[in-house]
């Protein structure tokens, strides 16, 4: 199924398209499960099988510190994947370091079956550290694209005005870095990606975006007022827009994670979200209309939105996934979901 390609606003001798559906590869660091090699092997298979053209893939060194990487560029190798054939995203800021451990100190309870541990690491030097290990976990493939991975994370934990500003100039040299990456001609595209939008807004206003990737942000579930009219922004500045985990890591669509942190329905903060995912649920078989198809099809009816970033454990939703891309939910739908008060 062919996809409907948007070009990014960079030089034209460097123009990269940018497909409605983008591949995570979290789970290739092994999130909340060890996913077998076997079963990473096949997604891969599963990525080229379906889709026309080139495939994109969006992963992080944060990803099951750097095992996400290592593990994408030796299947691509075992499948004989030309470098041509993929643009890859690698969102920068985090470095692989020994684990000294019995588990992995950075979020504990998310990442499991790792030999290794990693740290935050945003500065130039930093910055270009974790470049340089990317491309040697990714072995014989080079991202594309870099990005600072979540800067939003950083800026909330510091302890002070002043601290806070020193961490606001890591984040400045990190993009002067990559920016260097850049000019160089090592990579086509800077951006940023992060779960609080409005850090990302802040970056913007300071440093030049190729494009961007909001997660938990803009979903069917949350979408203030304040980050649409930001988005139009975006879009009147030629900035591509990646959205990105539309399920809030899996809830809407029966997980009992949220945003990447465990929740409980017996527990008084998250009934309301249980609440929201029963009525949701309920609406979506009315109309037999699968929960994951309306949160994708959701992502793309915002205005200035160009792709939507999908990650799965099990190959054979692979195919469903690109088919969501394009599959369209009736307008009566979307009626109905305003009349529930759901959207």
């Amino acid at each position: 199924m062919p996809f409907n390609y948007w070009c990014m606003n960079i030089s034209e001798e460097s123009i990269l398209p940018f497909p409605e559906i983008i591949f995570g590869n979290s789970y290739f660091g092994n999130l909340y499960q060890v996913v077998p090699e076997k079963i990473k092997s096949d997604i891969v298979t599963e990525w080229f099988r379906h889709t026309n053209g080139i495939v994109m893939v969006d992963t992080a060194g944060k990803y099951g510190a750097g095992l996400a990487l290592e593990s994408l560029g030796r299947h691509l190798k075992n499948h004989g994947i030309d470098p041509e054939q993929i643009v890859i995203s690698n969102k920068l800021g985090w470095k692989r370091i020994p684990l000294t451990t019995k588990e992995p100190a950075f979020e504990p309870g998310i990442w499991h079956g790792l030999e290794n541990d990693a740290r935050q690491a945003i500065g130039y030097d930093e910055i270009l550290d974790c470049w340089e290990q990317g491309c040697s976990l990714l072995g014989s493939y080079r991202p594309q694209l870099i990005s600072v991975h979540d800067p939003d994370e950083y800026l909330n934990s510091a302890i002070s005005i002043q601290d806070r500003e020193t961490k606001k100039s890591d984040i400045r040299e990190a993009y002067r870095a990559l920016h260097y990456l850049k000019d160089r001609g090592l990579v086509k595209g800077v951006g940023v990606g992060a779960k609080d939008w409005k850090i990302i807004h802040e970056l913007h206003r300071e440093v030049e975006l190729d494009w961007v990737m909001f997660a938990n942000s803009l979903t069917i579930m949350n979408h203030p007022p304040e980050l649409l009219s930001f988005i139009r922004e975006l879009a009147q500045a030629n900035v591509s827009i990646v959205n990105s985990a539309v399920f809030h890591g899996g809830f809407l669509t029966g997980g009992n994670f949220y945003d990447y942190k465990s929740v409980d329905e017996k527990e008084k903060q998250d009934k309301p979200l249980f609440e929201y995912r029963e009525r949701f649920v309920r609406l979506c078989k009315q109309f037999e209309i699968s929960p994951a198809l309306v949160c994708i099809q959701f992502g793309f009816r915002v205005p200035g939105v160009h792709s939507v970033a999908l990650n799965t454990s099990r190959p054979e939703r692979v195919k469903e996934n690109v088919a969501m891309g394009t599959t369209r939910v009736p307008e009566t739908f979307w009626n109905e979901m305003k009349k529930a008060g759901l959207l």
